[in-house]
């Protein structure tokens, strides 16, 4: 039984693109809409379209292989605009290597737009 959607289908797409495949279905939520869309944004995937099968729909992602890690962040941390260098020390590899994916009440963006619009929120995921 799925508990955590948004770490499954994070879970899926890492390992689709670890064994080389081209695309990736995962179940389709408002929040990994969200998600995709930042990450289709900033390169680290293709095109993504939903794809209705009754049953609230999927999501078929286009990978490109730019991917080596991605993972929903448990539990969400609320981090205030001055926090993000520690949680980027925290959950990326290096500096400006990759993003972390963040909640605000401007909507789901990257950590870096976050930074520069001096807006806080809740760590949803992370990707380099």
């Amino acid at each position: 039984m799925l508990q955590d959607t948004l770490a499954d289908a994070l879970t899926a797409i890492k390992n689709a693109e670890k064994i080389g495949k081209e695309q990736c279905i995962v179940k389709a939520t408002k929040l990994l809409n969200s998600i995709l869309k930042v990450m289709q944004d900033v390169g680290y995937i293709g095109n993504y379209e939903l794809v209705e099968d009754g049953k609230g729909g999927k999501y078929k992602v286009e990978l490109k292989g730019k991917i080596i890690d991605t993972s929903a962040i448990k539990p969400r941390f609320a981090v205030s605009a001055d926090e993000f260098e520690k949680w980027e020390k925290r959950f990326l590899p290096g500096r400006d290597m990759g993003l972390l994916i963040v909640s605000t009440s401007k909507g789901v963006m990257p950590h870096t737009k976050a930074k520069e619009m001096h807006v806080g929120g809740r760590l949803l995921s992370f990707v380099y």
